[in-house]
């Protein structure tokens, strides 16, 4: 999440002061692996406990409301995404998670072409708790200072993505499997179809492909009804959809620090059903014994097969001294804020980009950022702008007569 930093120093002016930053580029990124996700979570302070807990009643918030203003499912879909990204990047006590699950919807309705005004948001969640002769409309004054709140939370919710408006939509492939593989719809069907919908009140939206978040719902159906897909159990047809029994299962090792996590696909599902199951639509329906048995299955499968608990993970080197470095922060000799460097914007982390490390919604604290969807666009302009900025020294000898000393 954090932004790409420049190798060049900043430039001398002709008095010796520095110059103007060369900005920052954030490159927009479409997938957060496991372990970004762990780091963003260590750089913004927050415990395990109290992460699930707002993640869950900030997601359930998008769905009551969106189920009340009718929005369809790829509004949802993409409010969520948005929800879990600025949550990455913002700690949990510069905001309610009201406020944000309210401005991630705002900002999905714009993207997804459903429109809403940030007054309709406010007044479905609100009447939500009243009967019908008690609701409120639209206009009235109780929602003009919460609605400016959320107007001012949409540019924070973009610049948390990257502006990235490439969403993904595991629906409709699901659909399509659920065709192929020639399950019933009425059960098999409609319970990975919900089982999508819980999904997203987990990181996997955030880490899977659309084709490997579809494969996962469809198998835990069949394995909660008792209607296996036995094709799509054993693998066949992963090749086609670009996607590997690992990405959709993982496993959970205690033996190697690395592996800790929450997981892949089917077991985030898993955790989601087992220590969680009031909040969602499936996991009320069928008795926790089941998701418990399906799990110690699906662990054995991996164990056997050495499926990874959590796969792209690149080993780091400990910090030195106990010291935990943040996310996207180097070692001190490559830091900009050194003693010749006092004047140059400090190194950014990942709420720094964003400019709310002090407060939301402060703005130029570190330099300028701009975004960008091409990578290699991003480091051609870097390797591009660095020549401009090389340290060129010159070396002269020159001879000089020193005087002999009187006698």
């Amino acid at each position: 999440m954090a932004p790409a930093k420049p190798d060049a120093p900043s430039p001398s002016t002709a008095n010796g002061d520095l110059g103007p930053h060369p900005s920052f580029i954030q490159v927009a990124k479409p997938y957060v692996f496991e372990q970004k996700l762990q780091e963003c979570m260590t750089a913004i302070g927050v415990n395990e406990a109290k992460e699930d807990n707002i993640r869950l009643q900030g997601v359930t918030w998008i769905d009551n409301v969106r189920r009340a203003l009718q929005l369809p499912v790829r509004t949802y879909n993409t409010a969520v995404v948005y929800y879990h990204k600025f949550r990455l990047v913002h700690a949990d006590n510069e905001y309610s998670f009201i406020d944000a699950a309210a401005a991630a919807l705002f900002t999905a309705c714009k993207i997804e072409d459903t429109l809403k005004k940030s007054r309709e948001i406010l007044c479905a969640a609100y009447n939500l708790k009243l009967s019908p002769a008690e609701q409120l409309s639209t206009d009235d004054a109780i929602f003009e200072t919460h609605s400016k709140a959320i107007i001012g939370l949409e540019r924070l919710m973009l610049e948390a993505s990257g502006f990235d408006f490439r969403n993904r939509y595991p629906q409709k492939v699901l659909l399509k499997l659920a065709k192929m593989y020639e399950v019933d719809r009425e059960t098999v069907g409609k319970t990975a179809y919900n089982m999508s919908l819980d999904l997203y009140r987990t990181f996997a939206p955030l880490k899977q492909t659309t084709a490997t978040m579809a494969i996962a719902c469809l198998e835990l159906s069949g394995r909660v009804l008792e209607s296996h897909v036995e094709d799509l159990e054993a693998g066949k047809g992963y090749k086609k959809w670009r996607t590997t029994r690992a990405e959709v299962m993982g496993k959970k090792s205690c033996l190697d620090d690395d592996s800790l996590g929450f997981g892949q696909t089917l077991l985030d599902l898993l955790d989601l059903y087992t220590h969680h199951r009031a909040a969602t639509i499936v996991g009320l329906e069928h008795p926790l014994e089941k998701f418990i048995d399906i799990r110690i299955t699906l662990n054995q499968e991996a164990s056997a097969q050495n499926y990874p608990r959590s796969t792209q993970w690149i080993k780091k080197k400990p910090a030195t001294n106990g010291v935990k470095t943040t996310n996207g922060a180097k070692d001190s000799k490559d830091s900009r804020d050194d003693s010749k460097d006092r004047k140059s914007p400090p190194a950014m982390g990942p709420t720094s980009a964003t400019g709310a490390r002090g407060r939301v919604g402060e703005r130029g604290r570190d330099g300028t950022v701009r975004f960008m969807l091409d990578p290699q666009r991003a480091r051609d302009e870097k390797n591009l702008v660095a020549e401009y900025f090389k340290a060129e020294e010159e070396e002269y000898e020159v001879e000089v007569e020193r005087e002999r000393r009187k006698i």
